[in-house]
């Protein structure tokens, strides 16, 4: 990978370290904070590329609150359960009261 795929990335990574126990942010947030509203993908590829790393991945989802990262987690129902895991309630792969639970970098950093 580039250089500056690379610190990308690693910027993704330090937002996500930073969202809040019990909060959820999305692709697209992350990515507008970073200056590259247009990202979000790659803001995805960054999740994918977590593994192994010391990044709650889990809190991640898209703008509608759908688990659509799940598949990149071992176990079943893994990123579900790391969810609910920290009181967040998820229906159908669908977070509920998305809004009460969504978290704007753009907002708290």
């Amino acid at each position: 990978m580039k250089p500056e795929t690379l610190n990308f990335f690693d910027r993704v990574y330090e937002i996500v370290n930073q969202i809040p126990f019990g909060r959820v942010t999305s692709y697209g947030a992350i990515a507008k904070y970073l200056g590259a509203a247009r990202s979000s993908r790659m803001v995805g590829y960054a999740m994918n590329g977590s593994k192994g790393k010391d990044v709650p991945a889990h809190r991640v989802v898209n703008r509608k609150g759908l688990l659509t990262g799940k598949h990149h987690f071992d176990g079943t129902n893994l990123m579900q359960q790391l969810l609910e895991s920290e009181g967040i309630k998820v229906i159908d792969n669908q977070i509920q009261d998305f809004e009460s639970v969504f978290w704007d970098p753009s907002k708290e950093l």
